[in-house]
């Protein structure tokens, strides 16, 4: 196979191997550097013998992300405070033309699916993500991790399960979700504190990712009371004296989400998950490692 066509053949396929590599990883230079290792070794590879190009790719880059998320796991155990994933823009576009595949893919991205996904084993959130993500029939997940169909079918019972549990159980209308996030932006910028309170859910849980690089809550806060009170100390405190405030919105992880820039520099990203009106659950990250691959 010429160099041009081995090439093509790989770059037509990066788009679901980095879906499949960040899904497992939750970070996007781990993923990227999965997706260059299943480089190599498809570039290495005696092409002429695959008879499936993207089951070939998948299954080197699952196998890849499996052994690299075993690392990580443990580096994750020391982890400062409360993990989320590094938000990964996502705006499909034209390259995912159908809308019912970008809801799938939305919604096997959002924060708080990949916060839950944190909780499998390898194997299951390697299922999961081939099976729910992107629609891999049994026979080939069980050929990429060399398990029986049975114990396949098992995994993703089990890591379905877990998901369901642990995932919102609503459907967050994005219009409602952008109205939402605008005048919790308003209420915030304005020091409007009563204003605040008023948009959160009874139950409402703040999660924080700060990884000891910046402040922020070294657990999650639940309750309107307790988030009331710590968003109202953030009020309070405001910007240093002369700082600058921008806010921009993003599609991040599926969802609109404001990045707030202070001089300039992206210094936090939120993220809301509503219902009923109210916001139900609020991300927060601030760790700066997590926030210099966004653009501003």
């Amino acid at each position: 196979m010429a160099t041009d066509t081995v090439t093509d053949v790989f770059e037509e396929h990066r788009p679901v191997l980095m879906g499949v590599a960040y899904r497992m990883l939750g970070r996007v230079a781990d993923a990227e550097d999965v997706v260059q290792e299943s480089w190599l070794r498809w570039s290495a590879a005696d092409q002429p013998q695959v008879r499936d190009p993207r089951a070939y790719l998948v299954r080197v880059t699952t196998r890849l992300a499996i052994d690299r998320l075993r690392h990580v796991q443990s580096r994750r155990e020391s982890y400062v405070g409360p993990w989320l994933p590094e938000p990964l823009v996502t705006d499909y576009g034209p390259t995912v033309p159908d809308t019912a595949e970008q809801a799938v893919l939305a919604d096997s991205v959002s924060i708080a699916v990949m916060v839950v996904l944190e909780s499998l084993s390898p194997l299951e959130r390697a299922v999961f993500v081939l099976r729910e993500a992107f629609g891999f029939p049994f026979s080939e997940i069980a050929l990429t991790l060399d398990r029986g169909e049975p114990a396949v079918r098992q995994l993703a019972a089990r890591a379905r399960k877990h998901v369901d549990e642990g995932r919102p159980r609503y459907a967050v209308d994005p219009d409602e979700r952008r109205d939402l996030t605008e005048r919790f932006l308003a209420a915030a910028t304005g020091g409007d504190l009563d204003g605040l309170v008023s948009l959160l859910a009874p139950g409402v849980r703040l999660v924080g990712d700060s990884g000891g690089k910046a402040k922020g809550p070294l657990r999650a806060i639940e309750t309107a009371d307790k988030v009331g009170r710590f968003l109202g100390g953030a009020v309070r405190r405001g910007l240093p004296q002369g700082a600058e405030l921008e806010a921009r919105f993003l599609e991040v992880n599926g969802a609109d989400s404001v990045l707030v820039l202070v001089d300039g520099k992206p210094d936090s990203l939120f993220q809301l998950d509503v219902a009923d009106g109210r916001i139900t659950n609020l991300y927060v990250i601030r760790n700066p490692d997590k926030l210099v691959g966004l653009p501003f």
